[in-house]
């Protein structure tokens, strides 16, 4: 009985603390390592056997064909951090594909702004690419870049690039509103890059169907023949010819 290995029982306020921990410090080390790959978000499935971490990223064929290396890289060094092993606490990492198109990933395209403006594009010219990709190639319904810090001179400043309708408020804000943040370090100083997407009024969640509370769509009405049509109404006239007809009889 000495030989087996006892299991350490976990408070469950604890375990959820220990859960989000983990999920952060994880999150923060994927969107280090593959920003340049569009990374958009973790999913893990954990077993009694083993822990299963899904990376959504942008260009996940890039990924699945070129850096390969780089892959077990990661996996190898999030199974020594959280004391992970090959026997009975497994650690899968696969690379998943996203569930729309990557023109509509506001961390794909935080990520495009970020590169474009170390490479020294100007700030209204970047922003404007972003929100024309976003808008044109991914057909979202609005879109919002703002740039913030030391655009221009010593003075701090923020810049805030819109097109289209965007919710602001309330639950559809979490449900419809894809939003990243990024920060850029410059020469004259910081800058903070956030992105805020609204694809559309309709997405799916699993197999459910979320849509806006204020969608309203429109049925055409049915063609029907007007001659069939004929009205079940009796007015006067034709009250009192049948009445006539009954006493004629």
């Amino acid at each position: 009985m000495a030989d087996q290995k006892k299991v350490r029982k976990i408070n469950t306020k604890k375990k959820f603390v220990a859960d989000g921990v983990f999920q952060a410090e994880l999150n923060e080390f994927l969107t280090k390592t593959l920003g340049a790959e569009g990374y958009a978000g973790i999913e893990v499935r954990a077993t009694s056997m083993s822990t299963e971490i899904r990376v959504k990223a942008a260009r996940h064929q890039d990924l699945l064909n070129k850096h390969t290396r780089k892959i077990r890289e990661i996996q190898s060094l999030i199974q020594k951090r959280y004391n992970f092993n090959d026997e009975d606490n497994r650690v899968d990492l696969s690379i998943k594909p996203l569930s729309y198109d990557r023109n509509l990933c506001a961390a794909a395209n935080v990520e495009i702004l970020k590169m474009k403006l170390i490479m020294g594009t100007p700030v209204r010219l970047a922003a404007n690419n972003i929100l024309n990709t976003v808008m044109r190639r991914g057909g979202a319904i609005g879109c919002e870049v703002i740039v913030s810090g030391k655009i221009r001179g010593q003075r701090a400043a923020s810049q805030k690039y819109v097109q289209g309708y965007q919710v602001s408020t309330g639950q559809p804000k979490k449900d419809f509103v894809d939003v990243a943040i990024r920060h850029v370090q410059l020469r004259q100083g910081m800058l903070g890059l956030k992105v805020k997407i609204m694809q559309s009024t309709e997405r799916m969640v699993g197999k459910t169907k979320k849509v806006m509370p204020d969608a309203v769509e429109i049925i055409e009405p049915k063609e029907e023949a007007m001659a069939e049509i004929k009205p079940d109404v009796q007015t006067s006239r034709n009250r009192q010819q049948q009445e006539e007809q009954q006493t004629a009889q």
